[in-house]
């Protein structure tokens, strides 16, 4: 790789920066206590992952010296050493945010406390928790200089136990042992209620204060616990070959992810240096920047799931998922889509239109088959695997592509798969060398006209849950161009020598990356004649060089550019080239998650949604779709929503040079977009004279009156 004449963001620092924006939710005064310490265990889950995925992959870099620089286009050790530090300074940022969060729950008469603090009588009640609930989930292995070291759980935390005499004489009778904090059976949180005061004990400190009950066989009379926790490398080493046995393979390079490279290693400070120098030794650690001193507590991630006490006030009022017009007016979802394209976007609207899409399938008499891609999807009892099981035991011919790498969801998917393939179900584990992220289905029915197919293309994944947190749309489809490039894609997973040309949709690996340089050259050529050009691009993440690039070379000939980047963002604003450039990113209540892209073409501007962003891999190395949107009305609801967006002055944040995070600030009254966006299809629903569940003053949040007058206008149907 040469060296360009153009800068970019750090992939990794970038990505930092977006945790530590979500960091910023929880230092916010404005946003509800209980909601800030989630964003905290959001922070803490983002970095786990981080550190799990990303530092290994920058480390083997590292290992290669300066020879890997002219290839990877960046110095590995350099982003390490600022990695660490930028690290460093979050984590103090974290630790002040949740001792001020702790400070402020006081005034709630919520209270954290450890084992040393308990009353008498609050001992009592926690010693009968830990004998009926917590006591049965542990497994406590001793440690021997003899014994191997046993494999540990990479998302757990545990508590190492040093027990010893403190008699003369038996000084030497030291005995080490691990306890995992069972925290996947057992709540990380146990209140104790106290005229009306609550009390909030950490598992950690529950067995901490009961651990002697666990050891009671051994001669001692004195025993320590501290908190350690061991990051590996969780990439898994398998190759890309879809054949009978792959499963076999990968459940084999799942049990092989639990002994990976040691990549962090973190203990409480207040160990003694014997016993960190003994556990050092037993797991095999060698290099210095990987042993953290760390706090009395670990695995933060807990926090996302705090329990609910305390006033309302303490937590985001409910936004309730709407209903939809047009579909709320048929009784049959496939004349609503047969009629005109339907847009969902998630959370705002209820994610029980799929399902139902799903159910109606089943038992319907006029379809004949049903194929979807499935990337992620609820671990347990999940409605999709449930419809489609269903519809093949009704006697439609089901095929399900199953993309079994899902970065750790492939033990979920492999469960699935074998569901799937137990009930009739025909199974398709992708296509040889390429991860199946798209999210499609399609759905082939026999009408009175003749075949008839009708088609999901998502920007998210079929998962109901993440559907009430994640920001997303699909589309809802029977237009013949459309379907019938869709059902070629299902072809080509089919059989992988097959090759289609694509006129509407953007396909990768195969169309998109050269349609995207394409349509940005149409701006190019358009802003050299005088016409109107413009490029909006809403996406999670912008990682590839080459498209970075483009977008630069469009900004110098005065192409004005719009970005909404949640997570990584390489394009620098600010420079010379990249005048014309405006890069922002929204973090709030709600994960912003859909992919939106708007081109001006000359005042007839195209559309696209779908599962791409504009990464190496999702253009390279992934299969993509990228649908058109040809319905005026479905643009004028994506344009309203992007308008929002780009107009966001509370919770976005500028892309700036140093990655400050400064928030949008301007004149205008507040503008919150997520709630702008749930006000808008409020006031569609109002044109329907459907009744709504929420309280009109929700929505009002962050949005000044005089912009609701503008969402009114923006909802209103023709």
């Amino acid at each position: 790789m040469g060296k360009s004449k153009y800068k970019f963001h750090d992939r990794e620092i970038s990505w930092l920066s977006f945790n530590a924006r979500v960091l910023q939710e929880a230092e916010d005064n404005s946003v509800p206590l209980i909601e800030r310490l989630k964003f905290l265990g959001i922070f803490s889950s983002n970095l786990d992952e981080f550190f799990r995925v990303r530092v290994p992959t920058v480390q083997k870099m590292a290992e290669y010296g300066k020879k890997a620089i002219p290839v990877i286009g960046f110095n590995p050790k350099a982003t390490l050493k600022a990695i660490y530090q930028t690290n460093i300074k979050l984590n103090k940022r974290f630790e002040g945010a949740l001792k001020k969060i702790k400070e402020e729950l006081k005034k709630e008469h919520i209270y954290f406390i450890n084992e040393k603090e308990l009353k008498p009588e609050q001992l009592e009640q926690v010693r009968e928790y830990f004998d009926e609930t917590v006591l049965p989930a542990l497994v406590p292995v001793m440690l021997s200089e003899k014994r191997e070291f046993p494999e540990l759980n990479g998302k757990a935390i545990y508590l190492a136990v040093k027990l010893f005499n403190t008699e003369e004489g038996k000084g030497e009778n030291i005995r080490y042992a691990l306890v995992e904090v069972p925290t996947a059976v057992v709540s990380r949180f146990y209140v104790l209620a106290e005229k009306g005061k609550r009390y909030v004990i950490l598992l950690d400190d529950i067995m901490r204060s009961c651990m002697s009950q666990v050891f009671n066989i051994f001669d001692f009379d004195h025993i320590e616990a501290y908190t350690i926790k061991l990051t590996r490398d969780a990439e898994l080493d398998i190759e890309d070959d879809i054949t009978s046995g792959f499963m076999e393979k990968l459940a084999i390079s799942l049990k092989n992810r639990k002994k990976g490279d040691p990549v962090r290693f973190v203990y409480d400070a207040s160990m003694p240096a014997d016993m960190r120098d003994f556990l050092v030794k037993k797991i095999g650690l060698q290099e210095d920047d990987v042993v953290v001193a760390g706090g009395r507590y670990h695995n933060s991630k807990d926090y996302m799931k705090f329990p609910k006490i305390g006033g309302a006030h303490l937590r985001y009022r409910d936004l309730p998922p709407l209903l939809h017009g047009r579909l709320e007016n048929e009784a049959s979802i496939f004349k609503s889509i047969r009629e005109k394209d339907v847009l969902l976007s998630f959370p705002y609207h209820s994610y029980h239109y799929i399902i139902d899409l799903l159910r109606e399938s089943a038992i319907d008499p006029a379809v004949e088959s049903i194929k979807i891609t499935l990337y992620r999807v609820v671990s347990k009892n999940s409605k999709i695997i449930h419809t489609l099981i269903n519809a093949a035991k009704n006697g439609k011919k089901v095929t399900v592509v199953v993309e079994l790498k899902a970065r750790f969801d492939e033990e979920s998917n492999m469960n699935y798969a074998d569901k799937l393939q137990d009930e009739g179900v025909k199974v398709i584990f992708g296509a040889q060398g390429l991860k199946v992220h798209t999210k499609l289905l399609l759905i082939k029915r026999r009408e009175v006209d003749g075949v008839r197919r009708y088609a999901h293309i998502g920007t998210g994944n079929f998962h109901e849950g993440t559907a009430t947190l994640y920001c997303d749309h699909s589309l809802l489809t029977a237009d013949n161009d459309i379907t019938t490039e869709i059902n070629n894609v299902f072809k080509f997973f089919k059989d992988n020598y097959r090759r289609f040309s694509f006129d509407h949709l953007l396909v990768a690996p195969f169309s998109s990356r050269r349609k995207f340089y394409e349509l940005i050259d149409k701006e190019i050529q358009n802003a050299r004649e005088g016409k109107p050009a413009y490029i909006i691009a809403k996406l999670n993440n912008i990682q590839d060089e080459g498209m970075a690039v483009e977008l630069y070379k469009a900004s110098q000939e005065g192409v004005k550019i719009d970005l909404i980047a949640r997570s990584i963002n390489n394009v620098i604003e600010g420079m010379k080239y990249s005048e014309n450039i405006r890069s922002i990113s929204i973090v709030d209540r709600f994960l912003e998650h859909a992919r939106v892209l708007i081109f001006c073409n000359g005042g007839n501007e195209r559309y696209y949604i779908g599962s791409s962003d504009w990464m190496t891999r999702n253009l390279d190395r992934r299969v993509e779709v990228m649908t058109p949107i040809y319905d005026k009305d479905i643009q004028a609801e994506l344009k309203a929503i992007l308008t929002f967006q780009l107009n966001d002055n509370v919770k976005s944040r500028i892309w700036d040079k140093g990655l400050t995070n400064e928030y949008v600030k301007d004149k205008k009254g507040p503008l919150r977009s997520q709630y702008a966006t749930y006000a808008y299809y409020r006031v569609q629903l109002k044109e329907y004279e459907i009744e709504l569940e929420a309280e009109e003053e929700i929505i009002k949040e962050g949005i000044d009156q005089e912009l609701m007058k503008k969402v009114d206008q923006l909802a209103k149907l023709d």
